[in-house]
């Protein structure tokens, strides 16, 4: 009986060992990672929405154009850096860092498409102030699109760039998925799992095999910005990443895309795999569709092509 106290006891002594030099890890990796402050803002530049404040970034005169950058934990507006000033010469430019990403606040909530719909609508509707162009990369292609539908006076031109496949949308949480959400949000243990899936290593895998068409034009900058966007404001950062992989995020999208009067452009690049299945299906549900397909990029065109990429952004605006 004495043994059997003296084991558990060690146990839980070394448990508590591990779990507070994991957390000083874990606090540490945070720190490290914000040290270069690269994303900087200003008081001045947030919006104080109902869930949390929104940073969000203002320029030029003309008709509103709203950029949207995908929904990642490691995605920011600095998506946008390369193309705004050019934009902003005729249009009036809103760039987002949406909720639970980059410079905006954190909450330790489960993400939904849905909560992305209503930021949208009251974005548009409490700062920019009249109807507008929206511009969304990749997943958040999705929010954008129910948001033209669910409110049709503030929403005018759509372009979705490299959207995700109205399949994937159509995932709902399974219990595996909603397992992994539980592990991820667990105190200590989580983040340091959290603190291994946004390690720098792995942002230059994404950016070397899923973001850049040319391997070669990845930037230190570029991942740093993006490893100093996944942690930002400590542990918090990784309840948008446990609503993502456990599907909370997914949405059908394609009653709104067949009831949609906007019009609507499918900017999809030639690195994208399935890209023109996944525009053949958006034009099945709504023929009244354009796309076009930008050469030499891939799931970040904006940032790799940003002269290509304006050109034909003018086009269709």
């Amino acid at each position: 009986m004495k043994k059997n106290k003296h084991k558990l006891l060690t146990a839980g002594i070394l448990l508590s060992l591990a779990t507070g030099i994991i957390y000083v890890i874990n606090r540490i990796v945070f720190a490290t990672a914000t040290l270069k402050n690269l994303l900087k803002s200003s008081a001045d530049n947030y919006y104080e929405w109902r869930f949390g404040k929104i940073y969000y970034r203002k320029k030029g005169h003309g008709t509103p154009v709203l950029l949207i950058h995908d929904l990642n934990v490691y995605s920011s507006a600095y998506e946008w850096n390369k193309v705004i000033d050019e934009l902003a010469k005729t249009r009036t430019v809103y760039a987002v860092d949406l909720l639970g990403c980059g410079r905006s606040e954190k909450p330790r909530i489960t993400y939904t498409n849905y909560l992305y719909v209503q930021l949208i609508t009251d974005f548009i509707k409490n700062v920019i102030g009249e109807k507008t162009d929206v511009v969304a990369n990749g997943y958040s292609g999705s929010f954008s699109v129910l948001a033209g539908y669910s409110d049709t006076d503030y929403i005018n031109k759509l372009i979705l760039i490299n959207p995700p496949s109205l399949a994937s949308l159509n995932q709902i949480p399974s219990k595996r998925s909603k397992l992994h959400k539980f592990i991820l949000e667990l105190p200590v243990f989580g983040t340091l799992i959290y603190n291994i899936r946004t390690c720098q290593s792995n942002i230059q895998l994404l950016f070397t095999e899923k973001y850049l068409y040319n391997p070669f034009s990845v930037t230190p900058e570029m991942i740093d910005t993006y490893y100093e966007a996944s942690h930002r404001s400590f542990s918090s950062s990784k309840f948008l990443l446990s609503s993502l992989v456990s599907g909370y995020t997914n949405n059908s999208i394609n009653h709104a895309l067949s009831e949609m009067n906007q019009s609507i452009t499918i900017l999809s690049c030639e690195g994208e795999k399935e890209s023109e299945k996944i525009a053949e299906s958006y034009i099945t549900c709504n023929p009244a569709i354009e796309t076009c397909t930008l050469k030499h990029a891939k799931h970040l065109p904006q940032l790799e092509t940003p002269e290509k990429f304006v050109e034909l952004l003018n086009i269709y605006l």
